[in-house]
């Protein structure tokens, strides 16, 4: 006797049907291909670091895009390759994207050479993201090293928006010498629209520098911490991570509010090329944003 199975009908599949939610990472069919996007704007920010501002061209899903602050999106240069990239933009805004990419390879040296016009690829957003919503009533610090800025730029414009939903905000930021820092055309305004603290701190100081100098963590000296009420965000590279979170823990920081970010090289976005695999943890699904209790024990995450 013959088993007939009947055919399936993927067209019945509930994704087929329903509008995207881009940030359900358990529909990964639904961020397998491009979506199209133009660059409208390239602006430099130092000697390596440029933002770019690129536009999906469909409106339909210029509209419906949405992310969370710390996830990051897929971006495809044809012919050359794709890179991951951390989201630096409002989650509200829907009119463009902002992304900072540093010039250190081959893709990252050919979106550099691109010009306002070029089309390239997105897919995403992936990953997991601060939970912002869950830091609503407490105190928040914001510490970013370097390049790690650019992901906490987008949890920046999320307290800006939600400002009565927080208490105190303490920006700390470091950078290798004065001409690293970024965004610093934008602190201004956050002190004094948005009541924030930001505090900046430099390794190597030019003449021009009259700021603190030093490891990030000696800002610590200059903020009031409430163990009890306050949240960490740390961005950064991960040696710093170890140095920081242990610091805000001596100071009786819970561990399970501190959530860091780990820049890891991701691939695929998907978990299946497996380049960004900690042990049998995957950085670009179950992160890249974890509790810092859940991996200061993980073998090469810290």
């Amino acid at each position: 006797m013959t088993l007939k199975i009947p055919r399936h009908d993927i067209n019945r599949e509930p994704f087929m049907t329903q509008s995207p939610d881009f940030n359900r990472k358990s529909q990964l069919l639904q961020t397998e291909h491009d979506y199209k996007a133009r660059i409208i704007a390239t602006i430099p920010l130092t000697s390596e670091e440029k933002l770019f501002q690129v536009r999906i061209l469909d409106p339909n899903v210029r509209e419906r895009f949405s992310f969370l602050p710390g996830q990051f999106i897929m971006v495809d240069l044809p012919g050359c390759g794709e890179i991951a990239i951390g989201i630096a933009s409002s989650a509200s805004n829907h009119e463009f994207i902002e992304l900072c990419i540093r010039k250190v390879g081959k893709v990252t040296g050919m979106i550099h050479r691109l010009e306002a016009g070029a089309v390239v690829g997105l897919r995403g957003p992936f990953g997991t993201n601060f939970p912002m919503q869950k830091m609503q009533g407490s105190n928040v610090l914001l510490i970013a090293g370097g390049l790690g800025f650019t992901t906490l730029r987008s949890s920046i414009y999320w307290v800006n928006e939600h400002r009565p939903d927080f208490k105190e905000v303490n920006v700390l930021y470091g950078a290798r010498d004065p001409s690293q820092l970024l965004f610093k055309y934008q602190f201004e305004e956050w002190r004094k629209v948005y009541n924030l603290n930001i505090l900046t701190i430099v390794e190597q100081p030019d003449e021009s520098w009259a700021g603190p100098i030093g490891m990030i963590t000696q800002l610590f000296d200059e903020v009031p911490i409430d163990p009890d009420d306050t949240f960490a965000i740390v961005c950064g590279p991960p040696v710093m991570f170890k140095f920081v979170c242990s610091h805000l823990s001596d100071l009786g920081l819970p561990r399970q509010r501190m959530f860091v970010s780990l820049e890891r090289r991701m691939h695929c976005g998907m978990g299946k090329c497996c380049r960004c695999n900690v042990g049998s943890t995957f950085t670009c699904q179950d992160g890249p944003v974890f509790a810092y209790w859940s991996v200061m024990n993980l073998q090469e995450a810290i």
